[in-house]
């Protein structure tokens, strides 16, 4: 196999890849073997045509694209290992000859890494993320576990309130004509929750079991139903049902309920404790985007248009992955959405702009600071992998092929950048009012 690398504009290239002749004679040969059994010639029994009768009757050509299918991957992945080029996109592939006899030969048009002119990286300026965990915090995440935990009443001896799980009957009328979709029969509706038109579940609060109740509402002017729109309505409903949430004591036998302690000042502090632990999490993950959305603002770089676009199918991929393991198709996504691949492809662009810009800088810095992976943390971070999957580290390694173990390396690299970037990172300062001889020498000048 030969190769030839021709640099074209933003950072793209165009690879031509020869094969010599003998390997297209064994590819076509595989071809013919492959697709004997299918083709027909009168006088011969199916599969033992010879190739040779074959092509005097479909021509040498028909076994021309199987043979090319079958010699591109390999062909194109020894490429892409002589290349001294990093290439970062899909390859559009282009076959340019190939003829019995002949060496074959196909471009594949790929984009190059871009170069990255590294601005400020060292001392990066970001505001302060407070991590403080107040009383109204911890409050809240008590009200919230006091919520998970409420039981459901049915409620006889009152009216309707604001918050109450209601079932009703209602029908509604234009003009006192009742209109199509306007009823329903035992409805669940959580007053409150603004299920429906504005000023109809406010209008129920009051109203009593059983006693028909008028709701008078106006359709709003964007009403998906076009007759409906901007109009009167009349809605007569009956109120089958009503519950009410009944919230537990916060109390010592409350907090011995939900959680492992005995008293609830004990799990107060608990939730203190796990509040804060999740906003330095937080507050790390968004100083860490901070710092790189700071080196990438004053970085410059030319991103590929075939880099992006590999990205972005990339995500949409993984997405996919995502989706399956949970049950679901990403056919049967586009169908409960109604979104299609281009629609998702363009939602995650800026995503995946962002990701490639965010690893080139990164790439940069570990370059610049010459930041090496040793032994001992390729040898960790095999280890912590064998803990995740539960499998021997031996076996780790041994089902890792190189490239895999060299973007592991990569990343451990990217890793280490993200830490010292973040780590010589500082808060703006804060500007004070001027000394008063400050003032006087500036009157001076």
């Amino acid at each position: 196999m030969s190769l030839q690398l021709e640099k074209l504009e933003n950072n793209m290239a165009k690879l031509t890849i020869e094969v010599p002749a003998e390997e297209l004679e064994k590819a076509i040969e595989k071809a013919y073997q492959k697709n004997k059994s299918k083709i027909s010639v009168p006088g011969f029994r199916k599969g033992k045509v010879p190739r040779k009768m074959i092509e005097q009757m479909y021509g040498k050509e028909v076994f021309y694209e199987d043979a090319a299918n079958e010699l591109i991957p390999d062909a194109y992945e020894n490429a892409v290992k002589e290349c001294e080029e990093e290439i970062v996109s899909s390859p559009k592939i282009e076959v340019t000859k190939i003829e019995a006899g002949e060496p074959f030969v196909f471009t594949a048009e790929v984009a190059l890494k871009p170069e990255v002119k590294l601005g400020k990286y060292k001392g990066v300026k970001i505001e302060k993320i407070e991590t403080e965990v107040t009383e109204e915090e911890v409050t809240a995440a008590l009200e919230k576990e006091r919520e998970n935990n409420a039981r459901t009443i049915s409620v006889e001896d009152r009216a309707v309130k604001d918050g109450d799980m209601t079932v009703i009957d209602f029908e509604g009328f234009v003009d006192g004509v009742a209109f199509e979709g306007g009823k329903g029969e035992n409805y669940p509706l959580t007053i409150g929750s603004g299920a429906f038109i504005p000023g109809f579940e406010e209008q129920l609060v009051g109203a009593e079991l059983n006693k028909e109740t008028e709701v008078n509402v106006t359709f709003p002017e964007d009403y998906h139903a076009e007759d409906l729109k901007g109009k009167a309505a009349v809605f007569k409903c009956t109120v089958k049902e009503i519950k009410e949430k009944e919230l537990p004591e916060l109390d010592d036998e409350f907090a011995s309920e939900v959680s492992e302690f005995d008293t609830l000042d004990e799990y107060k502090e608990d939730l203190k404790k796990k509040l804060a632990e999740r906003k330095e999490a937080e507050a790390k993950n968004k100083k860490e985007e901070a710092v790189i959305d700071a080196i990438i603002n004053d970085s410059e770089m030319d991103i590929p248009e075939a880099m992006l676009e590999t990205q972005q199918r990339q995500m949409v991929e993984e997405f996919a992955q995502r989706l399956q393991m949970q049950g679901l198709s990403l056919e049967q996504y586009f169908q409960f959405t109604g979104l299609d691949v281009q629609m998702m492809l363009e939602q995650v662009k800026p995503q995946a702009e962002k990701r490639i810009k965010s690893r080139l800088v990164l790439e940069a810095v570990a370059e610049a600071e010459k930041f090496e992976v040793t032994e001992e943390e390729l040898n960790d971070e095999f280890a912590r992998m064998g803990e995740m999957y539960q499998m021997d580290v031996e076996k780790v390694k041994e089902l890792l092929d190189d490239y895999q173990k060299d973007q592991i390396k990569k990343d451990l690299e990217i890793q280490k950048a993200v830490d010292f970037v973040v780590e010589n990172a500082k808060a703006p300062a804060k500007r004070g009012p001027k000394k008063k001889a400050d003032k006087e020498d500036a009157v001076e000048e």
